[in-house]
């Protein structure tokens, strides 16, 4: 548990230390945000806020994690750790590329949709196939509520690549207001932590001391992650100083699913990354609905945090909302987990 506590204070102090120094260089290379042309009016004086500042708590929660990992030899058990960081990257990467573009060619759509979707069925079948092979994940998944495990077999990889590129978009679409995915995350990826100490706690008798090792590791890199998050909220929320940029945003989306798909406990998403998924739906269900109706819209504006700032509520009002929301969520998925012998 001291790791886990040193994880979350290291990473914190570390951003709040690195923020003030990296926050000018971005200015001076005029890593400025493009706003979306069709989004909110009030967001038009956001134009020319630094952004990339994703690259940060990347960088600080994947050095953390390995140094603490490092000097963890004891319970051995590398491959988790190495796993997150290398898909967290992955993800990073393709949105690095887009916001590359965006800042340089003042471009607010970035990467063509299909060069995206290439890039995160890439990463997306690469991880699956990691898991499907792994000794320690495999094809079978918890089922929240029930001590019962459901074997996807053969479907396991094209089903968890798909969940991964729409978990990695869900945050990158969540990331529209101020502070917002920066403070789901602080509570969704504290979440996962969580979660990975009570199963090894509850099958620890059952579990190799390789096993084991690589839960404890997840849990270090989601509390490094959390930590992280919460110092990057400092320049982060409202008015914020800095944008997490789609760098940040597929980030985090690599890394909570990540994090789901290696404890086998996807389906868990739909309690702790709840406020991710209801943005995508929000904006698949918008759609289909203009289509249907031919130019009517179910929401003011998806995705749905959109709404709700167009219906009166201010920025800070909305992410307030969201994180109780994900955390009452979560704390229904940590009292929902029973964990197979």
């Amino acid at each position: 548990m001291l790791w886990l506590i040193l994880a979350l204070i290291a990473s914190e102090v570390a951003m709040l230390l690195i923020g003030p120094r990296v926050l000018p260089v971005l200015r001076k290379l005029k890593f400025g945000q493009t706003i979306y042309e069709l989004g909110p009016k009030s967001h038009r004086t956001k134009q020319g806020t630094p952004t990339m500042g994703g690259l940060m708590f990347a960088a600080v929660s994947c050095v953390v994690t390995l140094l603490i990992v490092s000097f963890d030899t004891w319970y051995g058990g590398w491959d988790f750790a190495l796993a997150l960081v290398l898909v967290s990257l992955l993800s990073m990467l393709i949105g690095f590329v887009d916001d590359f573009i965006k800042v340089v060619k003042k471009r607010n759509l970035g990467l063509i949709w299909w060069q995206k979707i290439i890039g995160q069925v890439l990463v997306s079948v690469g991880f699956s196939l990691y898991c499907y092979f792994s000794p320690h994940v495999g094809s079978s998944i918890l089922v929240p509520f029930f001590n019962v495990e459901w074997d996807l077999g053969l479907f396991y990889v094209p089903l968890m690549a798909l969940t991964m590129i729409f978990m990695i978009n869900s945050a990158n679409l969540q990331d529209g207001l101020d502070g917002l995915l920066s403070s789901v995350t602080v509570i969704s990826s504290a979440a996962w932590g969580l979660m990975a100490v009570f199963a090894a706690l509850a099958g620890g008798a059952f579990m190799s001391p390789e096993l084991l090792g690589n839960y404890r590791h997840l849990a270090v890199f989601a509390l490094a992650l959390s930590g992280a998050c919460m110092g990057f909220l400092r320049f982060n929320h409202y008015p914020a100083l800095v944008f997490m940029g789609d760098t940040g945003s597929m980030f985090i989306g690599g890394a909570l699913v990540g994090m789901a798909m290696l404890l086998r406990m996807p389906l868990y998403m739909v309690l702790i990354c709840f406020t991710l998924i209801a943005s995508s739906m929000s904006v698949i269900i918008q759609r289909i609905y203009f289509k249907v109706t031919h130019g009517k819209r179910i929401f003011k504006m998806s995705p749905i945090h959109h709404h709700f700032e167009l219906s009166g509520m201010t920025e800070v009002q909305i992410v307030a909302m969201y994180a109780v929301v994900a955390g009452m969520l979560s704390l229904v998925a940590l009292f929902s987990l029973n964990v197979l012998p």
